[in-house]
């Protein structure tokens, strides 16, 4: 009888979205997460992050983002452990000095040679369920040579600055396959 063949999972690059107002609390943010997830190997520099309004009331106006991927190229399985741990830290961070505002929006996700996956609490119609409450989309694929979106991208990530970033990382994932002779294959 023939069955599909289980292929070997690639490593993805991880990565984080640390969005505020505040430059300390997102340097703050960062570093907390290269200590847990390794040092900063590709970072976007400042962008502008374009809710539409939508974080206004709880995070306050001239949003700022800042896209970083950390560490060496990991398995993707944990995912949501990951969403549930920058939920945690962003709860931190406003702590008992902020209780009525949210200082820091934290958006873990990672870079595959294909596509780029963000972590996500809210379900909507293209978002798979992974565990915990935790939910994961395809925000940007890779084809053609070329990143695309889609209709639920966000307008942030349409743009050139997360495109160089996500081809930056994608670029990283290849060497370091390269460099072991391990891109995917048949086991």
């Amino acid at each position: 009888m023939l069955v599909a063949e289980v292929l070997s999972v690639e490593p993805v690059v991880r990565f984080c979205a640390v969005i505020s107002n505040d430059a300390q609390v997102r340097q703050r943010a960062i570093e907390t997460l290269s200590r847990r997830w390794g040092e900063v190997k590709v970072r976007s520099g400042v962008l502008p992050f374009l809710a539409g309004g939508y974080y206004a009331a709880s995070m306050g106006e001239d949003l700022q983002k800042e896209l970083v991927a950390f560490g060496d190229p990991l398995d993707p399985t944990e995912l949501a452990a990951w969403k549930r741990w920058t939920n945690q830290l962003e709860a931190e961070t406003a702590g008992e000095r902020w209780p009525d505002y949210r200082p820091l929006n934290l958006d873990p996700g990672y870079i595959t040679q294909a596509k780029l996956v963000l972590a996500t609490t809210k379900d909507r119609d293209h978002r798979i369920y992974l565990r915990d409450g935790m939910f994961a989309e395809i925000t940007l694929t890779y084809t053609a040579k070329r990143w695309v979106h889609h209709r639920w991208t966000y307008p942030d990530y349409r743009g050139e600055a997360a495109t160089r970033f996500a081809t930056s990382c994608r670029n990283l994932l290849r060497d370091h396959l390269q460099s072991l002779n391990a891109f995917r294959k048949r086991s």
